[in-house]
């Protein structure tokens, strides 16, 4: 198996029982995953998208990580965020603008 160059983590806010329940899965985070996955292909870029169970930022969701760089993004609410996220992605760079970690 051939591993993707990105693994881009969307929270969904799973929790122990299995119900989504906070913030992310609240604010859209699942409306976002087709729209990662289909642009991220447009763009050439080697990605699998995945959701996660909550990863405890709550106050800034919906969170989007994306690994191996671990950059954390907060308050991913629409296309237009996911689009400069992967512009900076492209230029193997970090979007400071929704940067949530140091």
């Amino acid at each position: 198996m051939k591993k993707p160059q990105y693994l881009i983590l969307v929270c969904n806010s799973y929790r122990v029982a299995g119900d989504a329940q906070g913030a992310c899965n609240k604010k859209g985070a699942t409306s976002l995953l087709q729209y990662i996955a289909e642009e991220a292909s447009d763009r050439g870029l080697d990605v699998v998208v995945t959701t996660t169970a909550c990863l405890n930022v709550c106050s800034q969701g919906p969170v989007v990580v994306v690994q191996p760089n671990n950059f954390w993004y907060g308050g991913v609410t629409g296309e237009d965020v996911i689009d400069e996220i992967l512009d900076a992605l492209e230029e193997g760079e970090l979007c400071e603008k929704y940067s949530i970690a140091d």
